[in-house]
């Protein structure tokens, strides 16, 4: 099986350490193709020496060879909006993870799509439960 992991880069780095935790944790059932997401060292200057162009088809490419696409979506990222939107026209099976913040709220967009399934969690342990039981649903 393999996994597209989807969370901000230039949006914000600020839960580079729970992407790198989450991303580990996914990799106990499958390959994840955007492991470099849980880097924590990776800045949110990433890619600028590429061409976005280059990064968008990358990306794509990585999308549509996927399985199933896991987002930790509580730092709001235009990036991450668009790979849930792709992956949800391509009819990949979408986990989006949302840890609450003051000051920040989910999507509608996100929130309201019937073809996401979207969970809130207060912990690690609860987003990795929620990934647990996702990715059983597979057979896994």
């Amino acid at each position: 099986m393999e996994i597209y992991f989807a969370g901000s880069i230039r949006g914000g780095r600020e839960d580079a350490e729970l992407y790198q935790k989450l991303v580990i944790h996914i990799q106990r059932y499958a390959e994840v193709l955007t492991e470099h997401v849980g880097d924590p060292t990776l800045t949110a200057s990433h890619g600028e020496s590429f061409d976005p162009r280059y990064i968008h088809d990358r990306d794509l490419l990585w999308l549509n060879q996927a399985d199933a696409v896991i987002a930790e979506v509580s730092t709001p990222s235009l990036g991450v909006g668009y790979e849930i939107a792709q992956a949800v026209r391509l009819k990949k099976k979408v986990l989006c993870l949302y840890h609450p913040k003051k000051g920040k709220k989910l999507s509608a967009m996100i929130a309201g799509c019937p073809d996401i399934q979207t969970v809130e969690y207060n912990g690690l342990k609860e987003a990795k439960r929620a990934i647990d039981s996702f990715l059983s649903c597979d057979g896994q």
